[in-house]
């Protein structure tokens, strides 16, 4: 039986015992990792996986079970238990399958990489990256380096009629660094992932810029409280945009818990800021042509020329709010759908970084940040952080053992973009200036 085929026989068992109406995900896939440390293969891990989820409805109560065995056989006593779950929980009003599923379009994502390295292939990848840190003058150590390749396959089929499956691949390597020794040793990373093999980077310039960055490092010191301009490396400065997402995701303005809850439609950046997601990119990421409820996905322009134009939604949380869901629904086969971004990104500006700290006396440059003390009701920012001091416009000695705090409203407005985005990681940001922050060191 293909998978879509499987999912309709659970779908039928489900409505048999007692479905109003249901919906199955089947997600399974191949994975090969290996790990080479100072020479000598640490790691060498290969799995299957294949996981089914059953969603149903009970007039407006529903459940959800999962199971790792995709055999037919079990299919009935799963759509049992589920409808018997359901019948005993509270009502939900807001529940239901998505009225915006639709067949799918097709989409030229090309998403399905044909080449499959072997063990050998990734131990070679691996060895590389891990030669090319080890080769940076200041280098004394390496925590390793791996090589990835995983294919993953999903399958959604709803009782209304919706049915589509599509395949994704993605080859990954990383190398992390280590410089000096005792307590004044330093570490540093860098990784790369891509859909296709041809469009990963180099394994050597991941291991020379883990090996770099490490280096740089070495002999950090507390810098002095103060309030000045702060700057973010792209590596880092993509977090501020998943600080946005999740302050614009449509179960938490919903509830009412987010900081931008009344600011739709509003400047929430300067003039200027454009934040895209762009499920539909090429090659991308996290591309893919619907989501976790059969919705066609589309690009969206979450924040144009500064102001924010709409919420992330699924089906649930449009409910919520009277609107249409965005097509941002994502599940995994053990809970309900739930709303995130897909390939988002900050668009570029029109400054160089060098440019863009040009006319800084003193302030900071983020190259690592730690912990997550920010708070989604209010907007307060305050993170662990570590980086370079800049002096007179140009990097200077780096510093650890900091804290850079703020207020996510603030932040916002008060952000300026480089010109330098790099889409690398599903989430990127260019090198971004924010202004007025304050530094507590020593």
């Amino acid at each position: 039986m293909t998978e879509l085929d499987l999912l309709a026989d659970l779908i039928g068992r489900a409505k048999a015992a007692g479905a109003d109406a249901a919906d199955a995900i089947l997600l399974s896939g191949t994975s090969l990792s290996v790990e080479r440390r100072l020479g000598r293969t640490e790691k060498l891990e290969q799995s299957e996986a294949r996981d089914l989820g059953l969603r149903v409805f009970v007039g407006r109560r529903s459940a959800v079970v999962s199971s790792s065995a995709a055999d037919p056989a079990g299919f009935a006593a799963l759509g049992e238990r589920a409808v018997a779950m359901a019948r005993v929980v509270p009502e939900d009003p807001y529940g239901g399958l998505a009225e915006q599923a639709s067949a799918p379009e097709p989409a030229a994502l090309d998403l399905d990489d044909p080449a499959a390295p072997d063990a050998a292939a990734l131990l070679a990848r691996a060895s590389v990256a891990e030669e090319a840190a080890l080769a940076v003058s200041g280098v004394t150590n390496s925590e390793g380096a791996e090589a990835t390749y995983r294919r993953s396959d999903v399958a959604l089929m709803t009782s209304a009629g919706f049915a589509g499956q599509y395949s994704r691949t993605s080859h990954g390597v990383t190398a992390v660094a280590l410089a000096g020794a005792g307590v004044d040793m330093q570490r540093d990373y860098d990784f790369a992932s891509a859909v296709h093999l041809a469009d990963l980077e180099d394994a050597a310039g991941i291991g020379h810029t883990a090996g770099t960055r490490a280096v740089a490092r070495m002999n950090p010191r507390r810098a002095q409280t103060a309030r000045l301009p702060v700057v973010y490396d792209p590596r880092v400065s993509s977090s501020l945009l998943n600080h946005l997402t999740a302050a614009i995701n449509g179960a938490t303005i919903a509830r009412g818990t987010s900081f931008l809850k009344d600011m739709l439609g509003q400047a929430v950046f300067a003039a200027g800021i454009q934040v895209h997601d762009e499920p539909r990119r090429p090659r991308g990421l996290r591309s893919k042509p619907f989501d976790a409820e059969g919705v066609p996905t589309a690009a969206r322009a979450l924040v144009q020329d500064g102001v924010l134009t709409t919420w992330l939604l699924d089906s649930r949380s449009a409910r919520q709010l009277g609107l249409r869901s965005t097509g941002h629904a994502v599940r995994g086969t053990g809970g309900p759908p739930s709303p995130a971004p897909t390939n988002l990104s900050m668009a570029p500006g029109q400054l160089s970084p060098t440019a863009l700290m040009a006319d800084i006396r003193e302030g900071l440059y983020v190259t690592e940040l730690i912990g997550m003390g920010v708070n989604g009701i209010t907007g307060d920012y305050s993170r662990g952080a570590a980086g370079f001091m800049i002096r007179d416009g140009v990097l200077a000695e780096p510093v650890a053992e900091i804290t850079i705090a703020g207020s996510l409203p603030a932040m916002f407005r008060e952000l300026t973009a480089a010109d330098d985005l790099v889409l690398r990681r599903g989430t990127d940001a260019p090198t971004v200036r924010i202004e007025g922050m304050t530094l507590a060191g020593a």
